[in-house]
């Protein structure tokens, strides 16, 4: 939208907006449900049954809201388009593969839920993946960001994962899918923000 000489930010804010649409808002959903339910409830099980509504409260509405304003931001930062659109796919990319070690850190919280029935990822399947996610996201997005970006959006990813499975273990005992959901969301503003700092 360079040409029409629109805002770099409402720019970004469509750019969000398709993607949300393409991907159905499948993260954006997990992420308001587990903010409901690890916070909203008392315990494992109140968690767990929050999650399972379909219904959004206060934090999850709250969670969408901020995620969705941190995305804006960070895309529409970058005033270089064909930068903006490398990174946007890069950190897809990377939250798509590093939310998948929930899976290979935490057993299913549920017998008979969707991560369950999915089952888990082995850790050599998981590092094949992030050899995958690794190239992908270079060429993606080094060209934006440099080598050292890059690195440090996978170190600030890196801690991402490694907070949200501490949490999920304390509060939940296990993963779901509206967790793995969920950090996929926060895995893609972690490497945005690293992103920004470069780009």
């Amino acid at each position: 939208l360079e040409w029409l000489n629109v805002s770099h930010f409402f720019a970004a804010t469509l750019a969000i907006a398709g993607f949300v649409m393409v991907t159905g808002a499948m993260a954006e959903d997990a992420l308001a449900d587990a903010a409901d339910g690890l916070f909203g409830g008392r315990s494992i099980e109140q968690r767990l049954d929050i999650m399972k509504d379909s219904r959004h409260g206060t934090y999850g509405v709250c969670a969408i809201a901020l995620v969705l304003l941190l995305r804006v931001t960070a895309i529409g930062s970058i005033a270089n388009p064909l930068a903006a659109a490398g990174v946007m796919l890069a950190a897809s990319v990377m939250a798509r593969s590093g939310a998948l070690w929930l899976t290979v850190a935490l057993p299913p919280a549920r017998s008979g839920g969707a991560a369950a029935t999915a089952g888990q990822v082995s850790r050599q399947a998981f590092g094949i993946g992030a050899v995958f996610m690794v190239v992908l996201s270079f060429v993606l997005a080094g060209f934006a960001v440099s080598v050292f970006g890059l690195v440090v959006a996978y170190g600030l990813a890196a801690l991402t994962v490694w907070g949200w499975v501490t949490l999920c273990r304390r509060m939940i005992g296990g993963q779901t899918g509206d967790l793995i959901g969920a950090l996929q969301a926060l895995i893609e503003v972690a490497a945005l923000t690293g992103f920004m700092v470069f780009a």
